[in-house]
């Protein structure tokens, strides 16, 4: 596969007469999107359905138009951080995804269950489809950024996301542990497989702040952060706390009331894209 090729056939000279294969899916009719944002991380439990969430949020109180695509068939949990329930709308055109108390439309298979603690019991690619449909049938109306919550690992969904969705650019979220940090390597080469551009990497529970005397306290041992980031050629966006305020608002579905500006710097590379 050439290191060129973005898989992106509009205005490329070789349009037609190359033997590159583009399996991107083209978006509803009434579809306007601008950036697209993946969120991954090479194993689950380090809070990567967080950071799509307040990564969302920071951008939208910038005035920006944004979505949520939650890819996480098997196990969403979007809705509930922003206090979403019920079901999604549609029309004769497509769905529509609902939106949140702030403004922020979001798509997600809960939305669409009959009881959204219902379990998806699905094979990979019937879960790869409902990923696509999410793309091809949603109508995500002036979108400027569209942040795509995925399941961890290198399997169906992020395979199916990298070739079927033009993606701008991904962030990969980790955690201190060394063993998490070892799996990352994973998620960033999957990516420069795909020709997938990486934004950088935000660490999540990287420390807690003691309330009295404002002490830092790696909890989960000293950070390799600098050293991954080192190694792979990426830039460390965010280092973000144990903060009991998060689990709470994310438990209670008021994640878009969350104060801090920690993942500012993140943000700002996101909006240079």
């Amino acid at each position: 596969m050439s290191n060129e090729c973005n898989h992106d056939c509009s205005g490329c000279e070789s349009a037609g007469n190359c033997n590159q294969q583009s399996f991107l899916e083209k978006p509803n009719e009434l579809s306007n999107i601008g950036k697209v944002i993946g969120i991954v991380s090479g194993k689950g439990g380090v809070g990567k359905t967080m950071v799509s969430s307040l990564l969302a949020v920071s951008m939208q109180r910038r005035g920006k138009n944004v979505g949520i695509l939650d890819a996480d068939i098997t196990g969403p949990s979007v809705p509930k951080a922003f206090g979403i329930h019920g079901k999604a709308d549609a029309c004769e055109k497509g769905i529509l995804p609902t939106k949140s108390k702030m403004g922020i439309d979001v798509m997600s298979v809960n939305l669409l269950l009959e009881n959204e603690s219902d379990p998806v019991v699905w094979r990979g690619p019937v879960i790869a489809g409902v990923v696509k449909q999410f793309w091809t049938d949603v109508i995500w109306k002036d979108t400027e950024y569209l942040f795509v919550d995925m399941p961890p690992g290198t399997g169906d969904v992020p395979l199916t996301v990298f070739q079927s969705f033009p993606v701008d650019g991904i962030v990969i979220v980790t955690s201190p542990q060394e063993l998490v940090s070892m799996i990352v390597g994973k998620a960033v080469k999957m990516a420069k497989l795909m020709n997938i551009p990486i934004i950088g990497i935000i660490e999540n529970m990287s420390y807690y702040e003691c309330p009295d005397c404002g002490k830092k306290i790696n909890v989960f041992g000293d950070s390799h952060l600098d050293e991954i980031a080192e190694q792979y050629g990426i830039p460390v966006l965010a280092r973000l706390p144990i903060c009991t305020d998060f689990a709470k608002h994310c438990d209670n579905g008021t994640v878009e009331l969350f104060e801090g500006d920690w993942l500012e710097n993140a943000v700002d590379k996101i909006s240079s894209l």
